[in-house]
């Protein structure tokens, strides 16, 4: 096979191309136009760029540069040696194969981390530099030679070997996917809501316009006399918390002897599209929380918020501290942010031309689509959660696995407008919830210092949406008795970890100093769930034991109107 010619004339146009592109990255970088996705915010708002022109030492710039060129000719020197780079989307038998696709890949990851270097080089703040950050992060991730079939060898011999079928098939999971608005990370057909999801025995007991709540069924023949009711995530659809039978929050609480309630929040359309933040505040949490106490008869409950789920219910504490009244004896955070400080990487997005900019587009009325939220949390993660995706759904022609956990993770909801709005400047943007009376909500000033209950509070130690420093900042802000607990893995996987697959790890630290970094230097990590702790810490919070009930409900007031998981669940954003 004579292929040296062309590989050689190949490699010298790469080559060269790449020195070119050297010179136009450094115009990018240092011109007029900011390298970033959010530069046409800017204009949308008739603000200054969101990135300033910038500037770099000469000698850094030198030095990276020679060690850009000098890179750049080892690769050409040596060819295929060291291709792969340790990156898993290059490490197949088809790319070291292949000479020029083997060459494309060195030159992308060489690039790459020039461009990454470019920004440790820049001389600006640190916000700006981690903008610079994620937008090469994005441009690396979009750019991918295995993004292209021109360009994968993995994808080409596939073809090959399938005589064009993995071709025809990608073309079939192209469409179906622009059917339905959403690129499948899961083999969706293999679920449904109430058929093997969300599956745990119970009946929807009360509702109103913006949440259904669930009465889940007792497995036991008696419960502690303080009900458990839990606050999910309104950005996501409840049954994260009960997916499947061996992996359900939900039925451990019931199996452990909790009377369950759920809140399952509407999946909003035009007719929420005026709430607000008060309003799944009092129509939310506070009034399912008034309903768990009349059905149940229990003076005090306890309760569960997870992510914006907890900070819901953690504003609805402090409205309740201010008018002097506690119906819940403890509470229960997981990957929960009231204090803001610390938000990771979705933090780039917010500024005062972003807030204004929400807030004239829907600050009065209108929906934050679904697919926008999910598409936005995806790119955090493009890599595993976007491009893994378009090279084996459309390039390979794969079906991807059913995984109850992405199938969830599809499954997106709506916000209203005017609730986002408000979020986005009192939370993310300035972090009133933490000011003493800044905030003012169902007519209450918010002072969280008043909302004096043992809390248990749960952070994921590799959470990118709520970061473990973030999580563990609500440790200064409350006075009650506090447990925190650090979980491995990510936001989901680190709460979704059921004591019987006795995965993973967690640590706990009896001290609270002012950071988790020093929590975390004199913690101890135990191995497997942090459920059983969970647990344990929640038992004598749960006062006596008394006969389960016979029956959903209570009386005529509150009786059963539908088999969980309901209705709310089942819309489609």
């Amino acid at each position: 096979m004579n292929s040296g010619p062309d590989w050689a004339a190949n490699a010298r146009q790469l080559q060269q191309s790449l020195e070119e592109g050297w010179q136009r990255t450094l115009e990018t970088f240092g011109g007029g136009k900011p390298l970033t996705a959010f530069a046409g915010l800017g204009e949308m708002t008739n603000a200054p760029p969101l990135l300033p022109q910038l500037s770099f030492s000469a000698d850094k710039l030198a030095a990276l540069q020679q060690a850009y060129l000098k890179e750049a000719s080892e690769l050409w020197n040596h060819g295929l040696s060291g291709v792969a780079g340790g990156d898993r989307r290059f490490t197949s038998e088809a790319w070291g194969s292949n000479p020029v696709s083997a060459f494309t890949a060195a030159s992308y990851l060489l690039n790459g981390r020039t461009l990454l270097g470019l920004v440790e080089a820049a001389e600006t703040d640190a916000k700006t530099k981690a903008r610079l950050r994620f937008a090469v992060e994005q441009w690396m991730a979009a750019s991918a030679p295995s993004n292209f079939l021109v360009l994968n060898a993995e994808a080409q011999k596939k073809a090959v070997e399938t005589r064009g079928e993995s071709i025809a098939k990608g073309v079939q999971n192209l469409l179906n996917d622009i059917q339905q608005g959403h690129v499948s990370m899961t083999d969706e057909r293999q679920f449904e809501v109430g058929r093997n999801v969300a599956t745990t025995e119970g009946a929807v007991v009360f509702e109103n316009e913006l949440f259904q709540l669930i009465e889940y069924k007792p497995s036991t023949a008696k419960v502690y006399e303080r009900p458990f009711l839990v606050v999910p995530p309104c950005i996501n659809k409840f049954y994260i918390l009960d997916l499947q039978p061996e992996n359900s929050l939900v039925k451990h609480l019931v199996d452990q002897g909790h009377r369950t309630f759920v809140v399952s929040w509407r999946n909003p359309d035009a007719q929420l599209e005026s709430k607000t933040w008060d309003d799944y505040v009092g129509e939310g949490a506070l009034e399912a929380i008034r309903v768990v106490q009349e059905i149940s008869g229990s003076k005090q409950i306890n309760a569960l918020g997870f992510c914006v789920g907890g900070t819901i219910l953690g504003t609805a504490l402090a409205v309740l501290a201010a008018r002097k009244q506690k119906p819940v004896a403890s509470a229960t955070f997981l990957t929960t942010l009231l204090d803001f400080t610390e938000t990771g990487v979705l933090d780039l997005f917010i500024d005062e031309n972003f807030v204004k900019f929400r807030e004239m587009q829907m600050g009065e009325k209108g929906l934050l689509k679904g697919q926008e939220l999910a598409s936005t949390f995806s790119f955090l993660r493009p890599n595993d959660l976007v491009w893994n995706y378009v090279v084996g759904n459309y390039l390979k022609g794969e079906t991807p696995p059913p995984f109850d956990l992405l199938y969830w993770n599809s499954d997106s909801t709506n916000l209203p407008g005017p609730m986002y709005a408000w979020y986005l400047r009192n939370t993310y943007f300035e972090n009133n919830l933490v000011k003493p009376g800044k905030c003012t909500v169902c007519g209450e000033k918010i002072d969280l210092r008043k909302v004096d209950i043992p809390v248990y509070l749960y952070g994921s130690r590799e959470d990118h949406i709520v970061p473990i420093g973030g999580a563990y900042a609500s440790v200064q802000h409350l006075p009650g008795k506090k447990r925190f607990v650090t979980g491995a893995s990510g936001h989901i996987a680190g709460v979704i970890n059921p004591p019987a697959k006795n995965k993973r790890s967690y640590w706990t630290n009896d001290k609270l100093p002012a950071t988790h970094a020093e929590w975390q230097a004199g913690a101890q990590e135990h191995a497997g769930s942090w459920w059983p702790d969970w647990m344990s810490w929640l038992k004598p919070q749960a006062g006596k034991q008394v006969p389960a009930p016979k029956r959903y409900g209570k009386g005529n007031a509150y009786q059963a109107l539908e088999p969980a998981p309901g209705s709310y669940v089942k819309a489609k954003a």
